[in-house]
């Protein structure tokens, strides 16, 4: 069985050589610090706040599907509604079909598409009335309404009016619900993320009792039982292993994805996974008290505390509104007194029905779909929709370290020998004893020897030592390869000609081996966790639109200062406690800084909920991603600045359709109430129809422009 060095103890920046051979490259020095990183199964969300806000509010409780049902079923009636209209064959300058019933047919599917089309506006607008804060509900709720009335005023022939808009109302309540579809489309789910917490945990354990085992529900147990954890299976509460050495996977907690040997007097954490042996555990937490629960309640309560932001389309909406109904009551009066009543109820009904904002409900949908669509090309999933508003106010953007700046993975970076060894011999040397072990760092030193284009010797006889490091027969003779523990137990002194290199080795935060021939040291190998290239891209670029970079790592300070002064990253928060992340994302908010946070462990979770944007890799585990608003498809941190520049691109396009949509409003308006009926200008309630289908069309195809938008073309699929 190989196996590395267990973490329960404090380390500096060399690690022990494990019994593999291998040391953990990037440790901690302070104990239980973790450095959050790893490579877990696919899956992410940030705040619910929004999510609750519009589904109570704007979509009275309505999900996705229904809004998606109810477009297509509206879509295919207002077909016939819309080509049987009589404003709309005027208009068009054709006559449609004649036959029993043909004059009936707008009027009947038009109060289909009301009732069944415009029921979440109704039910919304109601909701908006009663909590007071008009809306686009209230708004697109009081233009159908006047247009139903109307319509139906006019098809009996009562009062003579001439407002036929079934049409207007068939195609209005299509678009609505084409733009809340696509808008729900875009929102995130907050409890995805506790649920894929939840689902860490297993059903039932095995309780040791003096008769032997028994098979309990995890709730049935209690602090003080023995359980028995078989090779494959999860941990079903915190404990400390009394017998057995195994494996542990705890990639689901730390986002480590190095296996961490767990042996008798070691604590284990509730949902992690015995990989290869099987071992018996006290029980010390349960429940509510597991470090999985409070990873779990940190997620839910910075989910809570996040920032409330209303969408750019609800404000104008309510000044809409407000508009709207005064211009409207304003008609009526003026029109009643300077003329008479049958022509103050068409130019108020006609006001009304035009200040609906057929626009301004696509506005912000279209321009969040295409910019979703956009950034998926570009290796980037926006699952929170406000998440794409934010982040071009983004101040700072907080770095997990190892998996996100770094490769999360060792890579050897220098060989050092004696006087009369080759630093090509050594490595050579080192990659024979190592090539019969699976550990990351012996695959990292066997690597850099064929990359190196090095003979290996052939090895036999292949041993580790617990704590110390590996052993071999090479060419007869014998060779070990491990860290400090093994020149104490071989009570062999570091030549000074090597001290020199490996001294700085240490100092930045390397680990070293030792290359030994019986008693006699051969050289030295450091390894790292390698910086990504594409990583000092990423925060030059960042730097220079004025974001600021920081990075946040379990990993001992001289690791963390050794990669911020290679990346020259301008803040560095090191030896911090996984549970303590969210606090420097906290702590960066105080001082006014609006944070976007990158990460991929579940330990990163709360931080990633905690921040204005939380942007999860997608090696990343699951409870990371669905805590996050945004994923990054791959683990290339350039991929934040196509999120940056997207974010930028697309708030320039809600504001352009915003202004157009509301601006159209606010000059229509006027000219349907008729304030230059004194010149020979009236605005029609057909030609005020064609002008807001015009409009409609203008703001979808600017929104079509930020198709052009360049992103970072490393990223593009």
């Amino acid at each position: 069985m190989e196996d590395h060095t267990s973490h329960r103890a404090p380390r500096t920046a060399t690690a022990e050589h494990g019994e593999h051979g291998a040391p953990d490259v990037s440790v901690p020095a302070t104990a239980g610090a973790d450095a959050s990183h790893g490579h877990g199964p696919h899956a992410g969300h940030n705040t619910h706040d929004d999510h609750t806000i519009h589904a109570q509010g704007q979509h009275a409780g309505h999900s996705t599907a229904m809004f998606k049902n109810r477009f297509w079923l509206t879509l295919a009636l207002s077909v016939p509604v819309v080509y049987f209209s009589p404003m709309f064959a005027h208009i068009l300058g054709y006559m449609p079909p004649e036959f029993p019933g043909a004059a009936w047919i707008p009027s009947v599917l038009g109060t289909v598409i009301f009732f069944y089309g415009g029921m979440p506006f109704l039910k919304g607008g109601l909701n908006e009335l009663k909590a007071r804060q008009p809306g686009m509900m209230l708004l697109i709720g009081m233009a159908i309404s006047v247009a139903f009335v109307a319509s139906w005023v006019t098809s009996l022939g009562i009062g003579g009016f001439d407002l036929d808009f079934w049409w207007e109302l068939a195609l209005l309540v299509a678009i609505m619900l084409l733009g809340h579809w696509i808008e729900m489309r875009a929102l995130g789910s907050a409890q995805g993320a506790l649920d894929a917490l939840a689902a860490l945990l297993p059903d039932e354990a095995e309780r040791i009792t003096e008769a032997g085992t028994e098979t309990v529900s995890v709730a049935e147990l209690r602090a003080g039982d023995l359980v028995l954890v078989r090779s494959g299976a999860r941990m079903p509460a915190d404990g400390t292993v009394t017998d057995g050495t195994a494996e542990f996977d705890e990639s689901m907690i730390t986002g480590e994805s190095k296996t961490v040997t767990r042996s008798a007097g070691d604590p284990v954490v509730a949902g992690t996974v015995a990989t290869d042996n099987t071992v018996r555990v006290r029980v010390t937490a349960v429940g509510d008290d597991t470090a999985l629960a409070g990873i779990q309640r940190l997620v839910a309560e910075a989910q809570a505390s996040s920032s409330r932001a209303q969408a750019l389309a609800d404000r104008a909406a309510a000044f809409l509104f407000y508009f709207a109904a005064g211009a409207g009551v304003i008609t009526f009066i003026a029109w009643t007194l300077l003329g008479s009543v049958p022509d103050a109820v068409t130019r108020t009904v006609t006001v009304l029905v035009i200040a609906c904002p057929h626009a301004l409900g696509l506005a912000i949908p279209l321009v969040i779909a295409i910019s979703t669509e956009q950034a998926a090309r570009a290796g980037v999933l926006i699952k929170n929709r406000m998440a794409l508003e934010r982040m071009r106010t983004i101040d700072v953007v907080l770095f997990d370290k190892t998996g996100t700046l770094t490769k999360g993975e060792p890579e050897l970076k220098n060989a050092t020998a004696v006087e009369g060894v080759s630093p090509d011999e050594l490595l050579a040397l080192a990659a024979a004893v190592e090539s019969d072990s699976e550990h990351p760092v012996a695959r990292a030193i066997v690597r850099a020897a064929r990359q190196q284009g090095l003979l290996i010797p052939r090895a036999t006889g292949f041993s580790s030592m617990t704590g110390r490091g590996v052993r071999a027969t090479v060419d007869g003779r014998t060779l070990a390869v491990g860290g400090p523990a093994l020149l104490r137990e071989s009570g062999i002194t570091e030549p000074a000609e090597l001290t020199a290199s490996t001294r700085g080795w240490m100092d930045r935060g390397a680990a070293v081996l030792h290359v030994l021939d019986g008693d006699r040291i051969l050289g030295a190998v450091s390894l790292e966790d390698a910086v990504r290239d594409e990583s000092r891209q990423a925060v030059a670029a960042l730097q220079s639109r004025g974001i600021k970079v920081a990075m946040v790592t379990g990993d001992a300070r001289q690791v963390a200062q050794s990669v911020a002064a290679e990346l020259d990253i301008d803040e560095v928060f090191a030896e911090v406690l996984p549970a303590d992340k969210d606090k420097k994302v906290a702590e960066l908010q105080a001082r006014g800084l609006k944070v976007a946070m990158v990460g991929d462990g579940v330990n990163d979770s709360p931080a990633l909920a905690r921040a204005e944007v939380g942007i999860a890799i997608g090696a990343g585990t699951d409870v990371a991603m669905e805590s996050a608003g945004v994923v990054l498809a791959g683990n290339d941190p350039r991929a934040v600045l196509s999120m940056v520049d997207l974010s930028r691109a697309s708030y320039r396009k809600m504001w352009q359709n915003l202004v157009w949509a509301t601006g159209y409003n606010v000059l229509s308006v006027p000219l349907a109430a008729g304030v230059l009926a004194f010149a020979g200008v009236v605005l029609s309630p057909a030609a005020g129809a064609v002008l807001m289908s015009a409009s409609t069309i203008v703001v979808a195809l600017n929104a079509q422009l930020l198709r052009r938008v360049k992103l970072n073309p490393s990223q593009a699929r």
